[in-house]
């Protein structure tokens, strides 16, 4: 088993012989392994999509290629969220040379992706959307606070990029951001939005939808007073529980259950 997959904690495990639903990944060979990141990455975007995180063209998932680590797979340029197929998706290596597509891409989705990937040997997937309540919090220049059992999942691993300078359209910037992100899972990047890594396209999705719910449970306690914090020792042990690699892609799965069964066409 992947060092990603281990078994969740006992502790959290009422006992069962089987103790989830759902079966770890395993592959025959590359290809196998190709497909079900790129499946995974089509009902991604269904899902970011169904949760309104779309903003015309703005938007953008990419998965590292298993056999080419230098390759990532990510949207069509100007195809909405919503009518994304595993066929539609496009290939590019970290030079922005589509290897495999029918369509462009955005290029800022090459200028942050190529470097987060390059700078992360372990991110296999990284996701970053202009989401209502990830721009809108981004906009204050801060940190998630730790107010909530779930926002403890991000406690001491996300940063603020303090920085805006327009869209980023060089890779430059994108190097910036890479550096800036270093080796936690998100970024708020001030006055633009929310992005997150993950060790499968799973736990980079979970992450972002987590974390824009997470934004919008702080905006709504700040407005109406002030928030309680959970005290750092507690932060602590939560983010062990809820914050690891298995937790990101174990909370993913009921998601993409409901989405394939809902919109199978997505595997198309």
């Amino acid at each position: 088993m992947p060092e990603l997959m281990q078994e969740p904690d006992s502790a959290l495990v009422a006992g069962r012989s089987k103790p989830i639903p759902y079966d770890f990944p395993e592959f025959a060979d590359v290809e196998a392994e190709r497909l079900h990141r790129k499946q995974r990455l089509a009902a991604a975007f269904r899902l970011f999509g169904r949760f309104g995180f779309g903003e015309g063209v703005a938007g953008h998932i990419t998965v590292r290629d298993p056999e080419f680590p230098d390759r990532f797979w990510l949207n069509p340029f100007g195809v909405d969220f919503r009518l994304i197929r595993t066929s539609d998706l496009v290939c590019v290596d970290h030079d922005g040379t589509i290897v495999v597509g029918d369509y462009a891409i955005n290029q800022a989705a090459f200028a942050i992706h190529s470097q987060v990937h390059a700078a992360r040997p372990d991110v296999v997937a990284a996701a970053h959307t202009h989401s209502v309540n990830g721009k809108a919090f981004s906009s204050l220049g801060r940190l998630l606070d730790p107010i909530t059992q779930d926002a403890c999942a991000f406690y001491d691993d996300h940063v603020l990029f303090d920085d805006f300078t327009g869209v980023v359209l060089d890779t430059s910037e994108g190097r910036r951001i890479a550096e800036g992100l270093g080796d936690r899972k998100a970024a708020i990047l001030r006055n633009h939005g929310l992005l997150t890594v993950g060790h499968s396209v799973d736990e980079a999705a979970w992450w972002f939808i987590t974390m824009e719910r997470t934004c919008q449970a702080q905006l709504l306690a700040m407005a109406a007073g002030d928030p309680i914090l959970i005290d750092p020792e507690a932060a602590r042990l939560t983010h062990s529980q809820v914050g690891s690699h298995f937790a990101g892609w174990f909370s993913f799965q009921p998601l993409h259950s409901v989405i394939l069964r809902d919109e199978p066409d997505l595997l198309d």
